[in-house]
C-alpha cells in the first residue's frame, strides 16, 4: 500500500507539473497577444509574430516529450532485438545538422538487446544536450565494460555542477545555465533518457569530461552477457520495456 501510494503521489505531482508548464507557456503567449490587441499601434507585428513563434515552439516540445513518456509508461510493449550500438550512433549522426561537428571513438561490435527507437531517443536527447553547452567539441565514445556496453556523450561546456548531477534527471528540472541556452526546453529530455535506460536494465548517469564539460554515460547489458541482478529476480527485459 505504501508503495502504490508513493506511486500516487508520484503520477499526482508529475500531473501538475506538467500542467504548469503548459499553463506557463499558453499563458505567455496570451499576455503578448492581449498587448498586441490593446495597444495595436505601438504593436510591432513582426517581433510580435516572432515571440508567438517561440512560445508555440516551446509548447510544441512539452507536448512531445509529455506523449513520449506517456508511450513508455501506457502504451504497448516494443519488442526488443539484437541492436550494433556502433551502426545506431552512426545512423543518427547522419541525420543530423548540428552546430558543432561530432567526433566518434566506437568500438565495433558492441551489441545489445534493446528497442532500436528508445536508444536512439536516449542517444538524440544526449546530443540535443551536448550541442546546446558545448562550445567546440562533442565526442561520442562507445566501448565495452566487463558485460555492458557503455556509450558516453561528451561536451567542453560549463560542465554540471556535482552537487546537481541527480537532479538534472528529474522531469521539469533545468538549470539557469540551461534556460540562458535554450529558452523552448521542457526540462524532460535527461529523464526521458534515464527512465530508457533503466527500463533496458541499464543506468545514466552525469559525469566531468575530459575537456571540463559534461558527460553523460548510458550502460546496458550486452547482448548475450549473464542476466542482470533484476532479471535474475524473475523480470525479463520485455516485462522492464512495458511500465
Amino acid at each position: 500500500m505504501r508503495e502504490l501510494k508513493r506511486e500516487l503521489q508520484k503520477k499526482r505531482r508529475f500531473a501538475s507539473d506538467a500542467s504548469h508548464e503548459l499553463r506557463t507557456a499558453v499563458a505567455g503567449l496570451r499576455a503578448e497577444l492581449e498587448e498586441a490587441w490593446l495597444h495595436p499601434d505601438e504593436t510591432d507585428l513582426g517581433d510580435l509574430l516572432a515571440r508567438a513563434l517561440r512560445a508555440m515552439d516551446r509548447l510544441d516540445a512539452v507536448l512531445t516529450d509529455l506523449r513520449a513518456l506517456a508511450e513508455m509508461e501506457a502504451g504497448p510493449p516494443m519488442k526488443p532485438q539484437r541492436v550494433d550500438l556502433a551502426e545506431l550512433v552512426r545512423d543518427e549522426i547522419a541525420r543530423r545538422n548540428d552546430r558543432i561537428a561530432v567526433q566518434l571513438r566506437l568500438e565495433s561490435g558492441v551489441t545489445v538487446q534493446a528497442v532500436p527507437i528508445r536508444i536512439g531517443r536516449v542517444l538524440t536527447n544526449l546530443l540535443d544536450n551536448a550541442q546546446r553547452h558545448g562550445r567546440h567539441l562533442v565526442e561520442v565514445r562507445l566501448s565495452r565494460d566487463d558485460d555492458h556496453a557503455e556509450l558516453t556523450v561528451a561536451d567542453d561546456g560549463e560542465g554540471v555542477a556535482e552537487s546537481e548531477r541527480e537532479r538534472i534527471f528529474q522531469r521539469f528540472t533545468r538549470l539557469e545555465a540551461a534556460r540562458h541556452l535554450d529558452h523552448a526546453g521542457t526540462g524532460l529530455g535527461l529523464a526521458i533518457a534515464r527512465d530508457i535506460a533503466r527500463a533496458h536494465i541499464g543506468s545514466l548517469h552525469a559525469g566531468e569530461s575530459e575537456t571540463g564539460g559534461a558527460s553523460f554515460v548510458l550502460r546496458l547489458p550486452l547482448a548475450g552477457s549473464a542476466a542482470p541482478a533484476g532479471r535474475r529476480r524473475g523480470r525479463s527485459l520485455r516485462e522492464a520495456m512495458d511500465p
